[in-house]
């Protein structure tokens, strides 16, 4: 009975997935196309998506446009008849390209004005001496490319985001990951493969979720990773992020309705100021959208700064500034320092004021 119950449960699924494909005019069998771990020296790799037509008409591609000039696309050239089956090709060329890859491909066709947007992925290795090269940092007996991990941009959102960093066996013994980690929850870590043979290579997988951090602008954090190596069996390492917000495409309209920042200025000069004397400056800045303008966060590069807004949240039409301290001491000379402002306008969420000064006794 429960045989013929999973067994019917499992066509119910095969049949609803079947539908929903259907249900789409072009049903590609997969939108996105993970190529796992990709030799550099292996030359080009080449996926196809196949999609079916079930929009009861002939259906053209008119072009296919890679966000990358590593990736070359190929297409059904012909129109497509109702029922047929077409395809998109998609060439990534590795060489020189070592780390995550993440590409799409934009699919326009004389169907209806709305693109299809498919993506490949993977994780390009390097691959014979040369490999060992990079492995130049010293943790232990672990070698790693760089002391930090550096995860780039980090939206604000509900999900890990993860990326993967190599390291390498120097040493003359077997490497374990006993799977302990200290770490923040916003960060999660793991090593595959959990042993790591002498001269071998692993992959640390750090996840990390923007919306647990719930900050903006350049992060620093730093996780412990908990090995058996003899030489130093805790790894500490520090984990970069830069968070900011996601915005989705938006339509013409969309844009016209939306919060826009606008900045009086992007350059604020300080002049000549004395190394005892703090200085203030203000820079102007108005919503010229038709939607509340709300500033996230300031965020100074230097601690010799320190930033403020008269108001966070600006309806449309109104007007605000941002006072910047500049607090001098212990420094000389021509100083060249900048702003990030974010805020939540969807086309320019990231704007960045460049501050200048001449610090003298």
């Amino acid at each position: 009975m429960k045989k013929q119950f999973l067994g019917c449960l499992l066509l119910m699924m095969a049949f609803s997935s079947v539908l929903a494909q259907q249900s789409k005019l072009l049903a590609f069998r997969e939108e996105i196309f993970d190529f796992g771990r990709v030799d550099e020296s292996g030359g080009s790799v080449l996926h196809e998506f196949v999609f079916t037509n079930n929009s009861g008409r002939h259906v053209k591609v008119l072009t296919v446009q890679a966000s990358c000039g590593c990736t070359t696309p190929d297409w059904t050239r012909e129109p497509i008849a109702p029922g047929k089956t077409g395809f998109i090709q998609a060439s990534y060329n590795p060489q020189g390209r070592p780390g995550y890859f993440n590409k799409s491909l934009t699919v326009t066709t004389d169907l209806d004005a709305n693109p299809i947007v498919l993506q490949i992925k993977g994780q390009v290795d390097i691959a014979g001496p040369a490999a060992e090269k990079e492995f130049q940092l010293v943790n232990g007996n672990w070698k790693m490319k760089t002391t930090s991990f550096n995860m780039g941009k980090v939206f604000v959102r509900d999900e890990f985001m993860v990326k993967e960093f190599q390291v390498l066996n120097g040493g003359s013994k077997a490497i374990s990951f006993t799977g302990q980690v200290v770490s923040p929850k916003y960060i999660r870590v793991d090593v595959v493969p959990a042993i790591l043979a002498p001269g071998t290579k692993g992959i640390v997988k750090v996840s990390y979720n923007g919306k647990l951090k719930n900050q903006y602008g350049f992060q620093s954090d730093n996780v412990e990773i908990t090995t058996d190596d003899e030489l130093n069996p805790i790894k500490s390492i520090t984990v970069y992020a830069t968070l900011e917000d996601y915005f989705p495409e938006l339509t013409p309209d969309e844009v016209a309705k939306a919060a826009h920042l606008r900045l009086t200025s992007y350059n604020l000069d300080f002049g000549r100021v004395k190394q005892s004397n703090v200085s203030v400056r203000e820079v102007q800045f108005t919503n010229t959208g038709k939607k509340e303008l709300t500033i996230k966060a300031l965020q100074p590069n230097c601690t010799c700064l320190s930033a403020s807004a008269s108001k966070l949240t600006v309806k449309p039409g109104e007007s605000s500034s941002i006072k910047v301290t500049l607090n001098p001491q212990d420094r000389r000379g021509t100083q060249t320092k900048a702003l990030t402002i974010y805020s939540n306008d969807p086309q320019n969420p990231v704007q960045r004021v460049t501050l200048t000064a001449y610090i003298e006794d």
